[in-house]
C-alpha cells in the first residue's frame, strides 16, 4: 500500500502512518521528561482512534503502524471515533452543549436514543446509541458512513481551480511550490468553517497570488486574472491583491454535494427499523463546526434536537482518554457483517453441492463451508466469546489454518458466494500426526473494537493468542 506525497512521489503507507504516530509519541514523552514525571513508554496505555466505518483490516493496519512507531502491542487499544465522542459528551454539563439548553434535554437519561454524527476530515461516521440504566451505552445501529468529510469539500474547490488554470498547471504548482499549495488549502480550511449561512456578497480567501500568476505567465502566456477571464467563473471569482474573492453562492455550491451526501446518510439511518423515535442528533468532529453544515441539518430535521459540544473538534480526542479509563462504556455493538470460518467437513450429498467435493487422504470432504460465528446486525455484548471445537483435516499436515470470512448475507453457505470476502487468517503449528485428526479448541472474541482469537491444540496444550493477520 502506497501513498503519493505532494510532489506525486510514492511512499509506503505504513511508513507515513507510523512516522505520524511516532511524532505524537515523541512529543508526549518529551513533555513528560521535561516535567520530571518519570513516566515511561511501558507505563502508558495508548489509545488510537479510527473511524468506526473502517474495516477490520484498516484497524489492523493502524495497530501495525503504532507498533512500528514503538508502542507496545499490549499497551495499545483501538477506539472508534463516534463512540469516543459520544462518551465524552456524557460527561459534559448542559451549558457546554450547544442546543441542549432547551427544556427536555435527555441525552444522559436512561432509555434515551440519539444519533452520533462524527464529521471529520476524511469521513462522515454515523451511529446510534441508547443510554442504559447502569450508565453504559448500547449501539443500536452499526457504523454507517462514507468519505464525505471536510476534505471532500476541498476536492470540489480543487476542481474549480483546475477549471480555471488547468490540471497541468496545478500539478506544476504542487511540484514547484508545495509550501504555497499547502498554504492555499490551509487558508481554505479556515474560511470554510466560518462561513455563515446568512452571509451575502463575497468570501475572501488569501492565495499565493505572486507564485500562481508567475506560473501562469510562464506556462500559459498570461497573468492569472487574464486566465480567469477566459474561465467559466469569470463572473463569480475576482482577485484583489493577494485575495481571491468568491461569490457566496458559488462557495455554497462547493459545499452542496458534501452536505447533500451527509444528509442522505443521516436520513437512511433514521429510516432504519426501530430508530423512528431517535429525536436527538449529536454533531461532533472538526467538520461539524462548519456553520453551513449545522444550518443544513437543522433545516432538514426540524423535529430533531441538534446538539453540538463546545470544541466539537476535540470531542474524539477527549473521549478517547475516557475510553481508555473505561473501555467497556459501550456495552454492546451491532455486527457490521456475518463473520465465519472456512471449514472442510465430511461430504454429505444430501447437504453439500458436489462441486465442493474434494478427496483428502482418500476420504471425501466438502470444502469452502462457511461456519457462521455471528450474524450481520446481531447485537453482541462487549467481551462476548464463542467457543468451537475443530479437527485438523488429515493426519500428515504440520499446520492448521483458520481462514476468516465476512458476508453481507445473514446465512451464507459457502465462502466463495458473491456476498463473501476473505478477511484474514491465523496459522497454528500442529504436534505429531495421529489417527482421527487433531482437535483444536478456538475461542473467538467479539463485541470489542477489534476481533481476536485464542486457539489451543488439545494434544500438545499449546495456546495461541493472536489477532488475525488482516494485511
Amino acid at each position: 500500500m502506497v501513498l503519493n506525497d505532494i510532489s506525486d512521489k510514492q511512499v509506503l503507507a505504513l511508513d507515513v502512518f507510523s512516522l505520524a504516530i511516532k511524532a505524537l509519541v515523541t512529543h508526549l514523552l518529551d513533555i513528560l521528561e521535561k516535567r520530571g514525571t518519570d513516566v515511561e513508554m511501558k507505563d502508558i496505555l495508548w489509545i488510537l482512534t479510527v473511524p468506526a466505518i473502517w474495516s477490520d483490516a484498516a484497524k489492523r493496519f493502524m495497530r501495525k503502524s503504532a507498533g512500528k512507531a514503538g508502542i507496545p502491542e499490549c499497551n495499545l487499544k483501538i477506539s472508534l471515533e463516534p463512540e469516543a465522542a459520544s462518551i465524552h459528551c456524557q460527561y459534559l454539563p448542559t451549558k457546554k452543549l450547544l442546543g441542549a439548553e432547551q427544556q427536555g434535554f435527555t441525552m444522559t437519561e436512561p432509555g434515551t436514543k440519539y444519533m452520533v454524527v462524527d464529521l471529520g476530515g476524511g469521513t462522515a461516521d454515523l451511529t446510534v446509541h441508547k443510554k442504559l440504566s447502569n450508565g453504559g451505552l448500547e449501539e443500536l445501529k452499526h457504523a454507517t458512513g462514507n468519505d464525505c468529510g471536510g476534505t471532500s469539500v476541498d476536492g470540489h474547490f480543487f476542481q474549480i481551480l483546475t477549471q480555471i488554470v488547468g490540471g497541468p498547471l496545478i500539478k506544476i504548482f504542487q511540484e514547484e511550490d508545495p509550501e504555497g499549495y499547502l498554504d492555499l488549502f490551509r487558508e481554505f480550511e479556515v474560511v470554510k468553517r466560518t462561513i455563515h449561512p446568512s452571509k451575502t456578497g463575497k468570501v475572501n480567501l488569501s492565495i499565493p497570488f505572486v507564485s500562481l500568476t508567475e506560473k501562469c505567465k510562464i506556462h500559459l502566456g498570461e497573468a492569472l486574472p487574464d486566465v480567469l477571464a477566459l474561465s467559466p467563473f469569470k463572473d463569480k471569482i475576482s482577485f484583489r491583491g493577494d485575495k481571491m474573492r468568491i461569490d457566496i453562492e458559488l462557495m455554497k455550491n462547493i459545499f452542496k454535494p458534501t452536505i447533500d451526501s451527509i444528509i442522505s446518510l443521516m436520513q437512511s439511518v433514521l429510516d432504519s427499523d426501530g430508530l423512528i423515535d431517535v429525536l436527538q442528533i449529536l454533531l461532533v468532529g472538526g467538520f461539524s463546526e462548519c456553520l453551513l453544515i449545522q444550518d443544513a441539518i437543522k433545516m432538514k430535521f426540524p423535529n430533531k434536537r441538534v446538539i453540538i459540544p463546545e470544541e466539537a473538534a476535540l470531542s474524539v480526542l477527549k473521549g478517547a482518554v475516557l475510553f481508555g479509563h473505561r473501555p467497556f462504556y459501550i456495552e454492546s455493538r451491532k455486527m457490521k457483517y456475518t463473520y465465519g470460518i472456512e471449514l472442510q467437513n465430511q461430504f454429505d450429498p444430501s447437504k453439500h453441492d458436489s462441486k465442493y467435493l474434494v478427496l483428502i487422504d482418500g476420504k471425501e470432504y466438502c470444502e469452502k463451508i462457511f461456519d457462521k460465528l455471528v450474524t450481520i446486525n446481531e447485537s453482541v455484548p462487549v467481551g462476548s466469546t464463542i467457543n468451537r471445537l475443530y479437527k485438523a483435516t488429515g493426519t500428515t499436515t504440520k499446520t492448521d489454518e483458520f481462514s476468516f470470512f465476512i458476508s453481507t448475507n445473514k446465512d451464507p453457505k459457502y465462502t466463495d458466494e458473491d456476498s463473501c470476502s476473505h478477511l484474514g487468517k491465523l496459522t497454528i503449528p500442529l504436534s505429531d500426526p495421529c489417527e482421527g485428526g487433531r482437535p483444536i479448541t478456538a475461542m473467538f472474541y467479539f463485541g470489542g473494537t477489534e476481533i481476536a482469537l485464542t486457539a489451543t491444540e488439545v494434544n500438545s496444550g499449546i495456546q495461541y493468542e493472536a489477532n488475525f493477520n488482516l494485511i
